[in-house]
């Protein structure tokens, strides 16, 4: 884990102040992501209970997942990490090696933040208890490094049309796979939780408990279309790194949102999309979406330059790690029920959805708290 303080008076990144064009726009959607993860999530579900319609159920619903078939907004938030992930990897890679840091160092640094990663997962999925035996050892943090491991090794020895073709081959060969390779006791090309490919490797090669019962969303096909989804982030990142004229890059990144959204959802008719087991089509349909919210949010902070708008997200997504961690490890709820269950108490039907309120707030109060100290872990 890396502390990093920064030896100037002025807070790192200050969203008044002229900062590189990535790292405010991409910190800002990354705060966005992870803001769902943190609490707003809860909060529209309690919402729903004070003011049931049909409009308030739609959106409760779509903070859930949407199960084995199916797309919830809340099934975007991590393929949308995933590819910020490797949007930043050509800039902090090649940014290096353009330093002159040699492949040693390279290396060691991937390995250490890609074991960090692993570690914390594993922290974070109760490996303290130990109770190995009912722990899952496939966590979400876990999946993060081993893509940001492998995208990067990819971008130091190859160029961005070796990774489009493993894109492509990662995606064909996910659907060849859970379509013609029989399982034992069903056959091939059966789509079920039970009888797919899918979960009868997770089956047999992970240890202990697998998250959603016979399977897991962290499972052993779907890492490789995670990495797929990696992988799309990173050819963007080559996009926004070259000199070509800024609306140009908005102009095609729209353009490649549109048609891989539009694909996604063609592939979709035919082989179905899941988040559970990131199917080859939920790459190219989430990827799609995740490449026009970066366009908004590069268009609106870094071209047209309204910035102070973004600070909410931006204190979120400096410190996304400690807080998706630290929520695990710092009980927010007994907080907020601390402070003001007595005062909520009188708020009826509205107490559930203020005490989520007062917990998304405690946790941006905290990485406020170090932001303004100046203080970023990063894995």
């Amino acid at each position: 884990m890396k502390i990093t303080f920064p030896e100037n008076k002025e807070v790192a990144n200050d969203y008044n102040k002229p900062v590189s064009r990535r790292i405010l726009s991409f910190d800002a959607l990354r705060g966005f992501t992870m803001l769902w993860i943190i609490g707003a999530d809860a909060f529209f579900i309690e919402f729903y209970h004070v003011w049931p319609n049909s409009f308030t159920k739609v959106l409760a619903e779509n903070m859930e997942h949407a199960g084995w078939e199916g797309f919830y907004f809340y099934d975007l938030i991590f393929p949308l990490f995933l590819f910020l992930v490797g949007v930043l990897i050509p800039y902090t890679i090649l940014g290096r090696i353009k330093k002159g840091v040699s492949r040693k160092e390279l290396y060691l640094h991937i390995l250490k933040r890609t074991i960090v990663l692993i570690l914390l997962g594993w922290v974070n999925y109760g490996i303290l208890k130990f109770d190995f035996h009912n722990m899952r050892w496939s966590t979400v943090l876990g999946r993060i490094g081993i893509c940001y491991m492998t995208a990067s090794i990819l971008v130091i020895h190859t160029s961005w049309r070796f990774q489009l073709v493993t894109i492509m081959v990662i995606l064909v060969g996910y659907w060849a796979a859970a379509m013609f390779i029989p399982v034992p006791g069903y056959g091939a090309g059966v789509l079920t939780p039970e009888g797919s490919l899918m979960t009868w490797l997770d089956q047999k090669l992970i240890p202990g408990r697998l998250g959603l019962g016979i399977y897991d969303r962290q499972g052993v096909m779907s890492t490789f279309t995670a990495l797929a989804t990696t992988l799309l982030g990173v050819l963007t990142g080559h996009w926004l790194r070259t000199s070509r004229p800024d609306k140009e890059k908005v102009k095609v990144l729209l353009t490649a949102g549109i048609i891989i959204l539009f694909l996604g959802w063609l592939w979709g008719k035919f082989f179905f999309i899941s988040r559970n087991v990131w199917t080859s089509s939920f790459v190219l349909y989430s990827g799609g979406l995740s490449i026009l919210l970066l366009v908004f949010f590069y268009w609106i902070i870094d071209i047209k330059g309204y910035k102070k708008w973004t600070f909410f997200f931006v204190v979120i997504g400096m410190n996304a790690i400690t807080i998706w961690v630290g929520q695990r490890l710092i009980s927010f709820e007994y907080t907020a029920n601390a402070l003001l269950r007595g005062f909520s108490k009188y708020l009826g039907i509205l107490q559930p959805a203020f005490i989520a309120a007062t917990v998304l707030a405690l946790k941006w109060l905290f990485l406020f708290f170090m932001y303004k100290k100046k203080i970023f872990l990063k894995a």
